[in-house]
């Protein structure tokens, strides 16, 4: 034990809460001490002493201090019998510490609990006191809940181990004794005995409510005969009281017979007067088709006058592509020609080289003789000829150059039509919007709510209108025909900006007129209406000052207004319409907007429709939407239609000008091609000329070097021409080149404007046929119109024939029922009033004839039941609603019992099936942790439980048994050999078992000094790697056990003799 020395080496120990852990016992008067006080330390203590001393009785006073009775201590059988002979009382102190995270209600015991038993002759108490020694409480409920709350089963032999308990159940070899330790220590004992207790007053609670049932039997069978009896006499007065009923109905029978067939006069005359609103529905009808044909054909119309025009403009493209193709075609051709002329003199240049060659040749072989004179002359010719070929030369690039001229100024005009085509086009599409805008103001001045949402908002109206009985309240709309300006048209773009969609928004007051309004526009294929849901009966808002923009500018509500409150209310609530601010111009809302950090401010539309806000850093300006003209919202669209009158004026002007533009280009275009078209020609003629002349040059030469007198000269010069020429044929070949190259380019010129002028005449067969199709749409609409009139004139004819006949047929019929009903009744009112039949129910619809029917036979039933039962009912009825009370409140706790026992009985079960799983674990866990602490010595083992047989095993097996078969019975073992094996049992429990200390009484008293050495140093190593307090007692000497920081020993006193 030298490594538990105090002072010495102390290996690294795990940390322990503290709580729970006994610092101090004091006794008094207990048993063989008058007064006794001991401190014990957080880890392992050792009292020693002689036998005698009083060692046990200080295990006996922790176990009596947590409530152990006298009988569980094994060493008296009443708490009296502790106190010390010749004293009245005796006193059990004991302190506890109470730190850490497991400290017990640390706010009202603080880092010490104390614990004071005091026992008399005639009672016993408990008081707890905190750390200042102060009462907490003295109820045993508190002890009980402190003893639970750190674990402490002083009856548990592995928190307390007495002399009794070591050698009942350590020292036994026999393995009941074994298990009985087992069981004890691991609680099963406890858990068992009370599962089954609980089961056998679960059976017996389950017999007594069974006896209890079989009781209620008879007296349920009574009241089973009882109620039969009392259901027929209850049959037999119901009977009575239907034949006096039967009686009066019948009398009214045939009131009411009349009556029925008044009723189906009624209904037939209402079905004839309700298909007077379905024939003025279908008569409608037809009015709203007749009316609706009528507007498309207005719309038909306008459009075959649109594709007209446009027919016409496809009609005019056409005509100019045609004509830029055949002018390519001729470009063509003209390149083509100028190809063969250039191939016809390059072929001519090749029989001039042949030539030439034929007379060098020629001269070669001639001897020409000639005169002065010829020569003189061909001389005189050959300058002759030269001069005119030079003419010809400068004529002919004159033309050349005039020709390129006019080519690029036919080109230049040619761009400029083009443009000014587009110039109308753009024009006119300006002047047809413009024409649009017109009509629809007028459209707007004969009436304004069209404005908001066009001819569907019309006929949606009427759709209102007609199902204006489905509505709570009628629907307000659209808002923007509620509205109107302050002070002038000034601000009527910016206002239109700033509420958008709000101003072709429909009001409602509830969710099922919303519902309603969206069939009426879907029944006018009105999509995407917006709808609000307001009250209608709150009054006018009223915008406080403070929540206004603070600025001196003005906002879009100050510059509306309207008649209607709910109105104004929608404007506030949904748009927001008192925060926004108008501004002339597009800096100073810059300046509002951003710059001044005004309150309240959303934001702000200039007087042209440009808005500007802010959220946050970002600062946003949306620039005006030209597609929005305003004016919706102004008091009169007159001055709008005048201004766009003459602005329609002025497009018209600017159309009828850029066309005699057009027309003077086009004019002007044909001059330059014809005189483009002449300088041609004039180019082809001098260049045939020139050929000519160049023809005759060469002969002129040709002779006047055959009568040359040096002929070697003339064949140098023959050759020089040769080579001329075949320079000259290059260029004429690389010329066709280029003009085969410009005709491939014309080619493909050509194709390009052939294919639009194919795509073109497309188009123009599409809007021909569109034209043709709507037409043919407009034919159809008028015999619709047709149709629909012969309709309507149906209609009024059944109406006028059929319907108002029935009804007067029908009424003349329902006045002589009615005359009839009124004798009935004068002689049914004598049998009884009608007031009596109403309160039997009224009339069920049974005829005079099936009421006698049923009377008759009820009558006979009646006499037959009558003579059967001649005991009063209301007897019966009191003598069953007693037994029935009786029985009820019977049955009802025997049912609240039965379900109570079901539900404990459904718990045992559960608790049964838990308790036999953790047997079953710790059976496996006390095996695995006894061969762990048997391994330390080299020795295997194993532990065998059986709770059948209620019989607990220990086999071991030692190192040095060569046999290596397993010693079954501990007494085969070596005395040292025994106390280890029995030690490590021990030990295993002990790590199954949670407890803040554990105290064992002469643990060793069986063993010798080497089994003592060693069992010291395993429980004092256990001790300490376990970490929490530990209490042993022994009378034997301990010596060679060293005291130390955590090792505490204490010696008793001798006793005195």
């Amino acid at each position: 034990m030298d490594g538990y020395a105090g002072g010495g080496a102390v290996p690294q120990l795990p940390l322990r809460s503290k709580a729970g852990a006994v610092t101090r016992i004091r006794l008094e008067n207990f048993m063989c001490h008058s007064s006794l006080e001991i401190e014990l330390g957080d880890w392992v203590n050792f009292i020693t002493g002689q036998n005698g001393s009083g060692k046990s009785a200080i295990l006996t006073a922790l176990c009596v201090a947590f409530g152990c009775r006298a009988r569980g201590t094994q060493r008296a059988s009443s708490l009296k019998d502790f106190i010390k002979t010749g004293c009245s009382h005796a006193v059990v102190h004991v302190e506890l510490k109470n730190v850490g995270e497991e400290a017990f209600k640390p706010h009202s015991y603080g880092d010490m609990i104390t614990i004071e038993r005091r026992i008399t002759e005639s009672a016993t108490s408990t008081l707890l006191k905190d750390y200042h020694g102060r009462k907490v409480s003295t109820r045993k409920g508190e002890l009980q809940e402190l003893v639970e709350h750190f674990n402490i089963d002083v009856e548990n032999p592995c928190v307390v181990m007495s002399q009794d308990k070591s050698r009942e159940f350590l020292h036994s070899g026999n393995d009941k004794d074994k298990f009985k330790f087992f069981f004890k220590a691991t609680l099963l004992q406890q858990v068992g005995d009370l599962l089954q207790n609980i089961r056998e007053n679960l059976d017996s609670a389950d017999a007594l409510i069974g006896e209890l049932e079989k009781t209620i039997a008879p007296i349920l069978k009574e009241l089973d005969e009882l109620q039969g009896k009392i259901k027929n006499m209850e049959h037999m007065e119901e009977i009575s009281q239907q034949v006096q009923q039967l009686r009066k109905k019948l009398a009214w029978a045939w009131v009411y017979d009349v009556d029925r067939q008044l009723l189906e006069h009624s209904s037939k005359i209402e079905k004839l007067k309700n298909r007077i609103p379905a024939c003025q529905t279908k008569i409608d009808e037809q009015i709203d088709v007749i009316e609706k044909l009528k507007q498309r054909v207005v719309e038909k119309r306008n459009q075959i006058e649109k594709l007209m025009v446009e027919t016409s403009e496809v009609k005019r493209k056409k005509s100019e592509l045609q004509q830029r193709l055949s002018l390519a075609k001729r470009e063509r051709h003209e390149l083509a020609q100028d190809r063969d002329r250039e191939s016809n003199g390059v072929q001519k240049m090749v029989k001039r080289v042949r030539s030439l060659k034929q007379q060098i040749q020629d001269i070669q072989e001639q001897n020409i003789k000639s005169t002065q004179e010829e020569e003189s002359q061909v001389e005189e010719k050959v300058r002759e000829l030269q001069s005119e070929v030079d003419a010809a030369n400068s004529k002919l690039q004159g033309l050349t150059e005039e020709g390129d001229a006019l080519s690029q100024k036919i080109f230049a005009m040619m761009e400029k039509l083009r443009k000014i085509g587009e110039e109308i086009r753009d024009v006119e599409k300006k002047h047809g919007n413009v024409i649009s805008e017109i009509r629809m103001l007028q459209q707007h001045k004969t009436n304004k709510v069209t404005a908001f949402g066009g001819e569907k908002v019309v006929y949606l109206l009427r759709n209102i209108e007609r199902c204006s009985h489905q509505f709570k309240s009628p629907p307000i709309g659209p808002i923007g025909s509620h509205l109107t300006l302050v002070n002038g048209d000034l601000w009527g773009l910016a206002v239109e900006v700033s509420l958008g969609r709000l101003l072709n928004a429909f009001i409602v007051t509830n969710h099922k007129d919303s519902l309603v309004l969206r069939r009426c526009a879907k029944g006018v294929k009105y999509e995407n209406l917006q709808i609000f849901i307001y009250d209608f009966s709150r009054p006018r808002l009223n915008v406080p000052h403070n929540m206004l923009p603070q600025t001196e500018h003005r906002t879009a509500l100050s510059v509306l207004h309207s008649e209607n409150d709910t109105v104004i209310n929608v404007l506030i609530d949904m748009g927001n319409v008192e925060r926004q601010v108008l501004v002339k111009d597009y800096e100073e809302g810059k300046e509002v907007a951003f710059n001044q950090n005004i309150r309240n401010l959303k934001e702000v539309y200039t007087r042209d429709g440009c808005k500007m806000f802010s959220r946050g850093s970002v600062e946003t300006i949306l620039p005006p939407n030209r597609r929005i003209r305003g004016g919706r919202l102004h008091g009169s669209f007159d001055d709008q239609i005048k201004d766009l009158e003459r602005e329609a004026q002025i497009l018209e002007e600017q159309v009828d000008q850029s066309r005699k533009r057009k027309r003077d280009a086009d004019m002007l275009l044909c001059s330059l091609q014809e005189e483009h078209q002449d300088v041609k020609r004039r180019c082809k003629s001098v260049d045939r000329d020139l050929a000519s002349k160049k023809l005759a040059l060469e002969d002129w030469k040709n002779t006047y070097v055959a009568g040359s007198s040096a002929p070697i000269s003339s064949v140098d010069e023959l050759q020089e021409e040769i080579s001329k020429l075949h320079e000259e044929r290059q260029q004429k070949e690389s010329y066709v080149q280029e003009i085969s190259m410009k005709i491939s380019q014309a080619d493909i010129k050509c194709q390009d404007l052939e294919s639009s002028f194919n795509e073109l005449c497309e188009t123009t067969k599409m809007e021909i046929d569109a034209l043709g199709e709507a037409e043919r749409e407009l034919m159809e609409i008028e015999s619709g119109i047709c149709s629909a009139e012969e309709e309507k004139v149906h209609y009024e004819g059944i109406m006028t024939t059929k319907v108002l006949k029935s009804i007067q047929l029908a009424e003349v019929h329902q006045q002589e029922l009615e005359h009839t009903r009124k004798e009935s009744c004068r002689k049914a009112s004598i049998i009884c009033a009608e007031s009596e039949i109403e309160a039997l129910g009224g009339w069920d619809g049974s005829t005079p004839e099936q009421l006698s029917s049923q009377l008759s036979r009820i009558n006979q039933r009646l006499e037959h039941e009558s003579q059967l039962y001649s005991e009063p009912i209301e007897d019966l009825r009191m003598l069953f609603e007693e037994k029935q009370r009786k029985i009820s409140r019977k049955q009802e706790t025997y049912k609240s019992l039965r379900q109570k026992l079901s539900t404990c009985q459904a718990a045992l079960e559960l608790r049964c099936n838990k308790f036999h799983r953790n047997a079953f674990l710790l059976k496996r866990q006390l095996t695995w942790q006894f061969n762990g602490h048997l391994r330390k010595k080299g020795i295997s083992g194993q532990i065998k439980i059986s709770y059948e047989n209620r019989t607990l095993s220990i086999e071991v097996r030692m190192p040095q048994d060569a046999s290596s078969q397993a010693v079954r019975d501990t007494r085969g073992l070596s005395g040292g050999e025994r106390s280890f094996s029995t030690l490590c049992f021990v030990l295993a429990l002990h790590e199954m078992t949670e407890a803040p200390f554990r105290a064992m009484d002469e643990f060793d008293v069986f063993m010798d000094a080497v089994s003592r050495k060693i069992s010291l140093d395993t429980l004092i190593e256990f001790a300490l790697a376990h970490g929490c307090q530990w209490i042993f007692i022994t009378p034997h000497d301990i010596s060679m056990v060293k005291p130390g920081e955590r090792i505490k020993k204490q010696q008793m006193a001798p006793p005195r003799s």
